[in-house]
């Protein structure tokens, strides 16, 4: 692994390890945090890969801000969380921002199950989805329902991210 590489990545972690701790403390993720982040990943890629590390630094942003806006846009997430994954897609390799994404969300889906697992509110949950199903239709879930609470999302993205960074660096990656 390469110093670049190394630093690059020991930034973006402690970036998102910033965000997490502002996420659980205030519920938000501050937008001088993701900007500075912006620029220190694509610095990066530009230091390390010149103007097509840049383009690569500039796909990434735009596959998780693709992926991340239209569950924004149907209320499943804040704009901080928008944001804080596009973030993560200026550091990495276009092809591993997509990994990084990917598994955010699989990460935010296990979370919410494992939380409304531990609520004892699963039957609950299921039933509403039945029932939307039936009906295709969105049921919002009632004020007494956990999964109508807000959850931290940017755990789901700090580990979505150790994941694929782990794929990239440790087990070196899908041969991509």
């Amino acid at each position: 692994m390469s110093m670049e590489l190394l630093v690059s990545t020991v930034l973006l972690v402690g970036l998102l390890g910033v965000a997490v701790v502002s996420d659980l403390r205030r519920h938000r993720i501050p937008n001088t945090l993701v900007l500075v982040g912006l620029a220190l990943g694509l610095a990066g890629q530009v230091y390390t890969g010149g103007i097509g590390g840049l383009g690569d630094g500039l796909l990434g942003m735009l596959i998780c801000f693709g992926l991340f806006l239209p569950m924004y846009a149907v209320g499943g997430m804040a704009a901080g969380d928008v944001k804080l994954m596009t973030m993560v897609g200026s550091f990495l390799p276009f092809h591993y921002a997509l990994w990084a994404a990917l598994f955010s969300l699989i990460a935010g889906g296990v979370c919410g199950f494992l939380i409304v697992l531990a609520r004892g509110q699963l039957l609950q949950t299921l039933g509403r989805y039945w029932l939307m199903v039936r009906a295709q239709s969105y049921l919002a879930p009632t004020s007494d329902e956990v999964a109508g609470k807000p959850f931290p999302y940017s755990i789901a993205i700090l580990i979505g991210t150790l994941n694929s960074v782990y794929w990239q660096l440790v087990a070196g990656g899908w041969g991509v």
